[in-house]
């Protein structure tokens, strides 16, 4: 099982990112999706989750009205649209995969994970 994200990178406040996660080693049209970050000193934070089919997803209070989360079951790949960016989004943004089609906010609740990616928010 892979999952390997791309896209992070240094933003100013106000700008946009958009992250991608591209999986591979499992059936990823039958498994939910969730978007997590850490920063540094930090506990882990749920961002986003979004259901096998796409219809349903699910945000963090922090980044409702902001972040998107989407995906494209025929390029086996999750994204995160990033808007209005804040710096307090600085964080080491997280791709996880569940062995289920039902999405979940708790990070215990997933069964893989990508190595991450850096998204620094700073003028």
């Amino acid at each position: 099982v892979q999952l390997v994200e791309s896209g992070g990178g240094l933003v100013q406040p106000g700008g946009s990112l958009r992250l991608s996660c591209e999986a591979s080693g499992f059936t990823f049209s039958s498994s939910a999706m969730g978007w997590f970050r850490q920063a540094p000193g930090k506990e882990r934070e749920f961002v986003a989750a979004i259901g096998w089919g796409g219809g349903s997803t699910t945000y963090g209070d922090s980044v409702k009205g902001r972040f998107t989360i989407s995906r494209d079951n025929a390029r086996n790949t999750v994204y995160l649209q990033m808007n209005s960016l804040k710096p307090e989004d600085t964080a080491a943004y997280y791709c996880a995969a569940r062995n289920s089609i039902t999405r979940q906010i708790t990070w215990t609740k997933y069964d893989y994970w990508g190595q991450g990616t850096q998204v620094t928010v700073s003028s």
